[in-house]
């Protein structure tokens, strides 16, 4: 086959026909394609996309949970309002805010003691006190009382002071013990409320002696023999309007080394006990409040 091309720049050949490839095939009557063709492809139409329910169903399950939330917070806060008017109120702890709260790292989680915490109080009640109406009646601070209408003890200077003492026969029983009028701390029956200091003389458990035998006339005539029986005795100070101890007069002794003119004594068992020295109990009391 010869190709002739136009020379450059000239016209094309009229007789000759241009290459233009194969011939276009013939469509076949009634819109089929020509034998040997394959058939056209027909896509199907592409369905509009689904709309996704996933955001509603979200929305609604949030709106849900917001709504029982909000019932729960009424429901407390109803609790909270008809809980408020009991008649049986109860205690409640203070403490800090928001005490379930984890701490955070680092965060001192400690309080400062309050007083009542870091040391034992005192005790200050009157549970013991008595209002005295006679002088006797402040032998109940060897007891463990205190005299609301005693003067303070404010030391030893110009203080005032009464002395008691029991006896082994009855340690129960208190009796005064006299002491000179020209000593400073004396006081009279009728000033006892001008007294601070009382001095109480404990008979010392196992202390007695070897009785002396004393023969006397009762007081029907009839010669009696009593047994006359010496002690030792532990003197203690206190302060007599808190029942606070505040010193120590050490022993002081019941002689019984000769018989007294006259004597007191027990009919059951005939003994009597020897009283505490008065001298040795005017000595403690001197060096005491000196």
């Amino acid at each position: 086959m010869t190709h002739s091309h136009p020379p450059y720049g000239g016209q094309p050949d009229p007789n000759v026909t241009p290459w233009s490839g194969p011939p276009a095939p013939q469509a076949q009557p009634g819109g089929y394609p020509a034998y040997g063709q394959p058939p056209p492809q027909f896509a199907a139409p592409v369905p509009p996309p689904q709309k996704s329910n996933r955001g509603l169903v979200i929305g609604l399950s949030v709106g849900a949970a917001v709504v029982v939330l909000l019932a729960l917070c009424g429901t407390g806060i109803g609790y909270l309002l008809v809980n408020g008017d009991d008649d049986d109120p109860k205690p409640v702890a203070s403490g800090p805010a928001n005490p379930t709260a984890a701490p955070q790292p680092g965060t001192d989680t400690s309080t400062e003691p309050t007083p009542s915490e870091s040391q034992e109080q005192p005790n200050n009640n009157n549970n013991n006190g008595v209002t005295a109406r006679y002088s006797s009646e402040l032998s109940a601070v060897c007891d463990g009382g205190q005299i609301l209408n005693a003067a303070p003890y404010n030391g030893p200077s110009g203080a005032k002071a009464y002395a008691f003492s029991n006896s082994p026969d009855r340690p129960s029983s208190w009796s005064s013990k006299s002491v000179s009028s020209n000593k400073p701390y004396y006081a009279k029956s009728a000033d006892y409320q001008t007294v601070s200091v009382v001095g109480c003389l404990k008979v010392v458990a196992g202390s007695e002696g070897t009785p002396k035998e004393c023969t006397y006339k009762d007081s029907a005539g009839k010669t009696v023999t009593v047994s006359y029986i010496s002690s030792s005795y532990t003197l203690t100070f206190y302060a007599a309007k808190t029942g606070e101890k505040i010193g120590d007069g050490g022993t002081v002794s019941a002689p019984a080394n000769r018989c007294p003119s006259f004597i007191s004594y027990n009919k059951a068992t005939m003994k009597s006990y020897a009283a505490p020295d008065s001298g040795s109990i005017e000595a403690a009391l001197d060096k005491f409040l000196s």
